[in-house]
C-alpha cells in the first residue's frame, strides 16, 4: 500500500466515523421526539448510521463496513449517551438534529464517494454510491419512525449529495488534493441543505389526479 492510499484510507475511516456519530445523534433525537425507550433509540440510531453505507457496501460487492469493526456500534452508543447525558444543554439548541443531520448527509456522501473510487468504479456511479450512503439511512430511519422519507418532500435532501459529489469531481477534475476535493464538497452539500431548509427551496411536486 502506497502512502497516497494509507491517506486515502486513513481520511475515509475518519469520515465514516464522524458520520456515524453525526448521523446516530440525529436518528437518536428523532427517536427521542416519538418518546422511544432507549433501546428503541439505539435501534434508530444505527440504522440512520450504518443503513446507505451496507446497502453501498452490498452494490459493491463487499463487505458491510460495519461488520469489520465494532467501532461503529461503539460509536452509536457514544452518540446515546450523548443524547441522555447531555439532553438538557442540546435542548435548546433550536433544530439541533437538522444540523446533525446534515454534517451526517455531507460526511457520508464523500465516505460513499471515496469508497466507489477505491473500487474502481467511474465517478458517476460514485457520485450515485455516495447519495446512497448519504440518503438512504434516512430513509430507514423515517419507516422505523413512521414518518413520511424526508428525501421524498419538503426541502432538497438527496439532490444536495448529488450536486455535492458532482463538486467532488469537479474539484478532482481540476488537480485539487483529494483532501480539499472532500472538504469543498463538504462544505457544498451542507450549504445547499441549508439554504434549501432557510428559504424552503424544493424540487417541482408532481401533479396527479385529484383523489
Amino acid at each position: 500500500m502506497t502512502d497516497i492510499d494509507f491517506e486515502i484510507l486513513t481520511l475515509q475511516r475518519i469520515i465514516e466515523l464522524l458520520g456515524t456519530f453525526a448521523f446516530a445523534i440525529s436518528g437518536i433525537r428523532h427517536a427521542a421526539a416519538k418518546h422511544f425507550d432507549w433501546f428503541g433509540g439505539y435501534v434508530c440510531g444505527i440504522a440512520v448510521a450504518i443503513g446507505g453505507g451496507t446497502i453501498r457496501d452490498v452494490m459493491l460487492g463487499t463487505t458491510p463496513f460495519w461488520m469489520t469493526t465494532p467501532i461503529y456500534m461503539i460509536c452509536t452508543a457514544v452518540a446515546l449517551l450523548t443524547v441522555v447525558f447531555f439532553n438538557r444543554w442540546m435542548e435548546p439548541l433550536k433544530n439541533a438534529w437538522f444540523v446533525f443531520d446534515t454534517l451526517g448527509l455531507a460526511l457520508f456522501t464523500i465516505a460513499g464517494i471515496h469508497k466507489s473510487l477505491a473500487f474502481g468504479q467511474p465517478f458517476w456511479v460514485a457520485v450515485i454510491m455516495g447519495c446512497i450512503t448519504g440518503s438512504a439511512g434516512g430513509v430507514i430511519r423515517d419507516v422505523l419512525l413512521n414518518n413520511e422519507p424526508v428525501i421524498f418532500h419538503k426541502e432538497i435532501y438527496a439532490m444536495a449529495c448529488v450536486l455535492g459529489g458532482v463538486v467532488y469531481w469537479a474539484s478532482v477534475a481540476l488537480g485539487l488534493s483529494a483532501e480539499l476535493g472532500a472538504l469543498i464538497s463538504f462544505a457544498v452539500t451542507c450549504l445547499i441543505r441549508f439554504l434549501a431548509v432557510r428559504y424552503h427551496i424544493s424540487l417541482p411536486v408532481l401533479k396527479g389526479e385529484e383523489k
